[in-house]
């Protein structure tokens, strides 16, 4: 019987400690992925490949460091000088820290300037919360269609194992014929292989960053919106890469790899990185929701 007592008396400590193991753990984050595809970039600055596409009073650079911002009256966005039919499109970005609810601060691939309503799109999107709460990353990809009352989205979303707000990551995408690899500081967070035309972007695209309002959906699907009393609401870019084939570059271009091998997918040590990621960290595949009408969806 004292045995048994001493067991109920130590069980919930024992707990604590192996939460707190784990915790540690997760704590140190992913693994290595054993590979650095932005040592292969060269960095740029703002002007060498980027222009201002709206919002140009709420927009500077200084030095390497480009910042733009929201208030009640504007956002901001850029757009690269060139599109893009495959390439590794990415930037160190520090978000800001408090109330940010509603507010969006992205980088992203899209065409929907040559096809509105019909557009193709890759996002990285940092989803605006509250101060008890982590960022949300949101992963997303459209394939021909978005404004005409028909989007389908593809959203992957994840808590991230670092604060964003106090530092400077690097975030980017690889996009080439075969596969879409979504990275940050490297590690490998998610890959969208093409498996149809139908459901793959094939079309040329500019890179694009913005902050802007999305108070209908960005936080907890709307229940906390943007509130200007915090204003104004901040992003800063730096280290921008943009390496790939252009539009109008020739036909015998290959674009960047994520993997050593410089062929299609990732290394097993990146895959290892990968499923430690989706494991601790993702919050929410479009893939894994019943709500879903997955007729839409074939690739899952």
């Amino acid at each position: 019987m004292p045995s048994y007592s001493i067991f109920l008396f130590m069980a919930p400590l024992l707990y604590l400690i192996l939460s707190l193991m784990i915790a540690s753990i997760s704590a140190q984050g992913p693994p290595s992925p054993g590979y650095s595809p932005s040592s292969k970039i060269n960095s740029i600055t703002f002007d060498q490949g980027f222009r201002n596409r709206w919002g140009l009073q709420h927009q500077k650079v200084d030095q390497d460091t480009l910042t733009i911002w929201l208030d009640s009256s504007s956002g901001s966005g850029f757009k690269s000088l060139q599109t893009y039919r495959s390439g590794y499109f990415g930037a160190a970005i520090k978000l800001q820290s408090g109330y940010t609810a509603g507010v969006i601060t992205s980088l992203y691939l899209s065409n929907n300037e040559d096809y509105p309503g019909n557009h193709d799109e890759i996002d990285i999107e940092f989803l605006g919360t509250t101060p008890d709460k982590p960022y949300t990353l949101q992963t997303n990809v459209y394939v021909k269609g978005s404004g005409d009352g028909n989007i389908i989205g593809r959203e992957l979303r994840f808590h991230l194992w670092f604060d964003p707000t106090q530092d400077y990551h690097n975030y980017a995408i690889v996009w080439n014929p075969s596969e879409i690899i979504f990275l940050v500081d490297d590690v490998p967070i998610r890959r969208y292989p093409r498996k149809s035309d139908a459901t793959f972007p094939l079309r040329p695209m500019y890179l694009y960053g913005s902050i802007w309002d999305a108070s209908p959906w960005a936080t907890e699907d709307g229940k906390y919106k943007a509130d200007y009393q915090y204003q104004p609401f901040i992003g800063k870019y730096t280290n921008f890469k943009l390496g790939g084939c252009t539009a109008n570059g020739p036909a015998s271009c290959r674009p960047p790899s994520a993997s050593p091998s410089s062929s299609s997918g990732l290394s097993g040590q990146q895959y290892s990185a990968m499923e430690w990621v989706q494991k601790n960290y993702l919050v929410y595949n479009y893939c894994h929701d019943p709500k879903r009408d997955h007729t839409l969806i074939p690739e899952c």
